[in-house]
């Protein structure tokens, strides 16, 4: 798409990006201090390649963090099968994402991470790498980044694209600013139809919803080994798990746990923190009501005396939930938008969540109009409904059953539809 010349914020937002490289290296150095970068790879932030470029045509595929990543994993599949010839390039922001796609990218694609936003870095990464066409997945609108990708014509789509009520609100008073940086793709599909809306106000172009990419995920992983072993820990103890939940959930799911002891009185609640780092901190919002919790981040797996169970590790979720034949999704009691439903759905879980779901409108809609999910407000509501589907397994399996059979509809239709719509990007790439 041609573009015309970038507002005056942008211009000013570049220059000052060009002049601040020191504080740049300042920031970095800063958040390897406090883990949050990974030390062996902190020069892939600085923009120096961590491998030589493969031959041959190479797509770039860009999500921030864990979701993002994850979400493209499908699409990567398909396009591998269907681009014989070609390489792909993933890059993510975050130690966690890292680790994910170490495990899980397929063959003739590489991880690396994003470079920081700053000129110098992003001019580093695109000389080496030299991408062939770019999709960015969700809503990393970086304009350095952005900005240095388009100037050399590569061909971009912003795919799965979602902006957040709060962040379409930031950018309102910018809307040149979006403007310009939207006008960078080729391509913007909106990955649900308020965010498809919320797009196509601030781009001035239609907006295409073709659903989300999450649908097309294949079932989480599990060690065998490990599942083995946590089921043989709980034994016949009823079991659910709070998943991905933020700080100022657990407290309701608590409290909700603590409503259930005369009627449930062995219950097993899984916590899985979204971060997993923040394990120490809900094993001590199980301390101040006496119940008695143990972390799997320890290596230790739960016993008869333990209540809760603090699932802070990384990347075993899929162990939860194939345990659990309950699922509450977190970020949806507090106003985080919620997390993906589509997980615990594949591996026959009955979904529960709060009211918060902005992230995942259109899905959760879809889900409980197929009688997949239920929604609760408090922990009043969330004791009733475990209630409810742990003593009656009639009601549970058939809530699981149709989640299941909902998100495998779903997933084929969204990721031909999606690739279909990405071949006028991804034919420039060979």
């Amino acid at each position: 798409m041609t573009q015309s010349k970038p507002p005056f914020s942008l211009r000013a937002y570049r220059s000052a990006a060009s002049l601040a490289k020191p504080l740049a290296k300042l920031a970095l150095s800063r958040r390897l201090k406090a883990g949050k970068e990974d030390p062996a790879r902190i020069g892939e932030r600085k923009g120096e390649p961590g491998q030589a470029r493969p031959s041959g045509p190479l797509v770039w595929l860009h999500g921030a963090s864990v979701g993002e990543s994850l979400s493209v994993l499908p699409l990567i599949e398909r396009l591998s099968a269907e681009m014989p010839r070609t390489n792909f390039l993933v890059t993510t922001g975050t130690v966690t994402s890292a680790a994910l796609m170490e495990e899980r990218l397929p063959p003739r694609a590489i991880h690396q991470y994003v470079p920081v936003d700053q000129p110098h870095f992003v001019r580093s990464f695109l000389d080496h790498w030299r991408p062939d066409a770019a999709l960015f997945v969700e809503s990393e609108l970086w304009p350095s980044l952005i900005g240095e990708t388009r100037r050399r014509g590569v061909p971009m789509a912003l795919v799965n694209g979602r902006l957040s009520p709060k962040s379409f609100e930031s950018w309102q008073p910018r809307a040149e600013a979006a403007r310009s940086l939207l006008d960078a793709f080729d391509i913007v599909l909106g990955q649900d139809t308020e965010n498809a809306r919320r797009l196509a106000t601030l781009s001035g172009r239609q907006v295409p919803m073709l659903g989300n990419l999450k649908q097309a995920a294949e079932a989480l992983p599990a060690d065998e080994a490990a599942l083995d072993a946590l089921r043989a820990a709980i034994g016949e103890r009823p079991v659910w798990v709070a998943a991905s939940t933020h700080a100022g959930e657990e407290e309701a799911i608590l409290d909700a746990h603590q409503q259930l002891n005369g009627r449930l009185p062995d219950l097993l609640t899984v916590i899985a923190p979204r971060h997993p780092g923040r394990g120490t901190q809900v094993q001590a919002l199980c301390a101040e009501r006496n119940l008695p919790a143990i972390r799997r981040g320890t290596g230790a797996l739960p016993g008869p005396e333990h209540a809760v169970y603090v699932a802070d590790t990384l990347g075993e979720l899929g162990l939860f939930y194939r345990t659990c034949s309950v699922a509450f999704i977190g970020g949806s009691l507090v106003k985080t938008g919620g997390h993906n439903p589509l997980e615990p759905a594949r591996l026959s879980c009955a979904i529960i969540t709060g009211p918060h779901l902005f992230n995942f409108q259109d899905t959760y809609a879809a889900m409980r109009s197929a009688g997949g999910s239920a929604l609760v407000r408090n922990d009043r509501d969330l004791s009733a409904s475990l209630l409810r589907l742990m003593t009656d397994p009639v009601t549970r399996e058939e809530m699981a059953r149709h989640a299941r059979e909902w998100a495998d509809d779903a997933a084929a239709a969204v990721l031909d539809d999606v690739i279909h719509a990405l071949r006028p990007v991804l034919e420039q790439a060979g």
